[in-house]
């Protein structure tokens, strides 16, 4: 679950918003919303996760305590938020060889390459060879980056991950990169005439078309995501008690947040994913509505205990 941008992103923006509280002791919810693009409900699911998070040992005096008091939060037992963090040599070469794993894969940035060459000056004594990170490139990563910088337009055969059928495309290679283990090509797709993410080991051939398109000078975003069509499957789900990961983890509109029950509704490209998905949560969670859902549930269910009857 911690894999997923959502939940990355969460992350990143409780770390950004406990040093600055800390630092501006008694802030008003308000303000930490606006600074922070909270919602009220959000900060306060926030919240709850500070207050169960400390140093190891755990007990009531290692753990941070977080509370809205008369609209004011307030932070204690979080001290070491309020100074920089000391790294051990073996951290900071570890953030150094990821921050040059990135670089090696064509995914960083002037702000990523200004970043390691200061760690290089701090780690490594001069005269002292570079740390070296060698990714190896599966095939079609070399040309499809390449499609994508000089604007040529590629015709791909890619095996659907959900269906596990392959159908063939004309892309705008966007960018190339590398995420969660995998490589990954976004594009515009101009057979679904919609933005697309496709991983480049499901791809069999990949050819130029002799088309070409105008590249977007402004980068666009290196993520893995979910973009819905018009011809997906909808489902809404009611998640109990630890089912609820499945908000942080999928691409979902949380309709209801309550302290019995999350109610989501979610998009998928076929019924499938959403079958896979309900038999593994088990009585965990519940169709509210999705009729196609509902009818790949009964079916793979079914044909999962006949399997082992």
């Amino acid at each position: 679950m911690t894999n997923s941008p959502k939940t990355a992103g969460r992350i990143n923006r409780l770390l950004a918003m406990l040093p600055w509280v800390i630092g501006n002791p008694f802030s008003s919810v308000d303000d930490v919303c606006t600074r922070f693009g909270y919602t009220r409900v959000e900060l306060i699911r926030d919240l709850n996760t500070v207050f169960v998070c400390g140093l190891p040992g755990y007990g009531p005096g290692d753990l941070m305590d977080a509370t809205i008091d008369d609209d004011e939060i307030v932070v204690e037992m979080a001290e070491y938020f309020s100074r920089p963090l000391r790294l051990t040599a073996p951290e900071a070469l570890g953030i150094l060889a990821s921050g040059k794993a990135v670089q090696s894969a064509g995914s960083g940035g002037d702000a990523l390459d200004r970043a390691i060459v200061k760690l290089e000056r701090v780690l490594l004594p001069e005269g002292t060879e570079a740390v070296v990170i060698d990714i190896p490139e599966p095939r079609f990563v070399d040309a499809l980056r390449t499609a994508a910088i000089e604007g040529r337009v590629m015709q791909i055969d890619h095996t659907s991950i959900a269906t596990g059928e392959g159908k063939v495309r004309d892309i705008e290679p966007w960018a190339v990169f590398t995420t969660l283990g995998n490589w990954y090509v976004s594009a515009f797709c101009r057979s679904a005439a919609a933005e697309r993410v496709f991983r480049i080991d499901r791809i069999r051939t990949a050819k130029r078309t002799g088309s070409r398109f105008t590249p977007d000078p402004a980068p666009h975003e290196a993520a893995v995501r979910y973009t819905p069509a018009d011809d997906d499957v909808h489902v809404t789900i009611r998640l109990i008690g630890e089912a609820r990961w499945v908000a942080e983890y999928y691409p979902v509109d949380v309709i209801d947040d309550g302290p019995e029950a999350m109610t989501i509704r979610m998009s998928v490209g076929d019924a499938a994913v959403a079958a896979r998905l309900l038999i593994r949560l088990g009585r965990n969670a519940e169709i509210v509505d999705g009729p196609e859902a509902a009818v790949a549930t009964a079916d793979l269910r079914s044909r999962i205990l006949e399997r082992y009857s």
